[in-house]
């Protein structure tokens, strides 16, 4: 078989044809400076694009006294964020935070005990996997009291760890939280944490407070409008929460399309792809997605966040 002539293709210039990539959108070498220097230097390309606009769309909302929520499972605790993310809410950064059930066992053992995150396997191996005495008869107590004062299962919480002597509780974000007057809300799947195990669990004391949660999340949701909310990571309870409470807000009324919404995690996840970062700002938002260690790139992105603001109270 012959092969095929090349003759006769038909060519053009690259003068008229459509580029993805132009040298002006190039990095610059790293020279020092500070980290908004750092920032500048980068590529103007896909994530480092990204995390520009993440800088800026932040600080204008900040600036403009618009909200700032944070959603988050976890894993940040575990990792050693509480005191990054202490540090936004007293600096008004972050004006209100939502977590999964498990953040409020990590975040009372830190508080108390200063270590959390127990061996599972290990554990699990002999049946001891989740019955830690002190955790589980503590948060239970603190909801039930909570559910007696009508209060939310956050807000129950963080009061009760405020009020301890627990040796590190400055370390508590709910503790901080309650402190501050920030609302933080507490989304619990039943059976999915280690507390409701035990006979101090009582199942209306849990679903009563964090089904409050969800209505104050929702009323914070819906203040929205020109803000910024970011999930890191969950990657189920939170974005599935978020969504659910964005359709509630917007079917009452509330005018909640043009907001940006940040997602970071070590990996891509479904849910928090479509629920938070594609879904939610079809109409006129914004959606990002920063894969990354999150140990690195919070307090990364919080830093920056802070320098770009510190320079527009300068100019």
């Amino acid at each position: 078989m012959e092969p095929i002539s090349l003759k006769n293709i038909k060519r053009y210039s690259i003068r008229e044809r459509k580029s993805k990539v132009k040298v002006e959108e190039f990095g610059s070498a790293w020279n020092g400076g500070t980290l908004l220097d750092w920032l500048y230097s980068l590529p103007d390309i896909l994530c480092a694009r990204d995390l520009k606009q993440i800088v800026k769309k932040v600080s204008d909302a900040v600036q403009s006294r618009k909200m700032v929520l944070l959603g988050m499972g976890a894993h940040p605790i575990k990792i050693g964020l509480s005191p990054v993310i202490i540090d936004l809410m007293k600096k008004r950064i972050i004006r209100g935070i939502a977590m999964n059930g498990a953040c409020i066992i990590h975040d009372l053992e830190i508080a108390m005990a200063g270590n959390t995150s127990e061996d599972v396997e290990e554990e699990l191996r002999c049946g001891r996997f989740g019955m830690t005495e002190e955790t589980a008869v503590l948060l239970n107590r603190a909801i039930s009291e909570g559910y007696k004062k009508r209060i939310g299962l956050g807000c129950a919480v963080g009061k009760m760890i405020s009020e301890s002597d627990f040796p590190y509780k400055k370390y508590s974000i709910l503790a901080n939280a309650y402190e501050l007057k920030i609302p933080a809300t507490v989304h619990v799947a039943i059976g999915t944490d280690i507390i409701h195990m035990h006979p101090e669990a009582d199942p209306a004391a849990i679903g009563w407070t964090s089904h409050l949660d969800f209505r104050i999340f929702a009323k914070l949701v819906s203040e929205l409008e020109g803000g910024v909310f970011i999930n890191m990571g969950s990657a189920v309870i939170i974005p599935e929460v978020f969504l659910k409470a964005l359709s509630l807000v917007r079917n009452l009324g509330y005018n909640v399309y043009e907001f940006t919404a940040i997602n970071l995690d070590f990996i891509k996840q479904y849910r928090a792809t479509v629920n938070v970062v594609e879904r939610p700002t079809k109409e006129k938002g914004k959606g990002y997605y920063i894969i990354g260690h999150n140990e690195i790139m919070f307090p990364l992105i919080a830093a920056l966040i802070q320098e770009e603001l510190k320079r527009r109270l300068k100019d």
